[in-house]
């Protein structure tokens, strides 16, 4: 399994910006479909946008779509999570997953709804918290 490491978290102004970054150790995300997910005090983890190895194609959760944007940084190997407009209900600690392990095709894409147990490489979160 590809250990993840996200980076870019932090204290933001509802309204504001902020740029999250995911990175595996060890191992490349090129083939597989890496997703986001989030977890606020006393609720589920849930997940928040996800993006394919094949075509980039992106699944969002509704409370999100239009605010955040998923991309690969084939470059550098990173998956970013770039998220404006954010709000308080936005305060999660954020987590990066990778599809996977092994390679099977189906790994390369999203799933249409974006569940934990369907992601099998996990970072150990960043905090990011909205407030003024």
């Amino acid at each position: 399994q590809s250990q993840l490491v996200e980076s870019g978290g932090g204290l933001v102004q509802p309204g504001g910006s902020l740029r999250l970054s995911c990175a595996a150790s060890g191992s490349s995300l090129d083939y597989y479909a890496v997703g986001w997910f989030r977890q606020a005090p006393g609720k589920e983890r849930e997940g928040v946008a996800c993006i394919s190895s094949m075509y980039g194609s992106t699944v969002y959760s509704d409370s999100v779509k239009g605010r955040f944007t998923i991309s690969r940084d084939n470059a550098n190997d990173t998956v970013i999570l770039q998220m404006n407009s954010l709000k308080p209900e936005d305060t999660a600690i954020y987590y990066c997953a990778a599809r996977g392990p092994g390679y099977y095709e189906d790994y390369r894409w999203c799933p249409t709804y974006l569940i934990m147990a369907d992601f099998g490489s996990w970072g150990q979160g960043t905090q990011v918290t909205v407030s003024s």
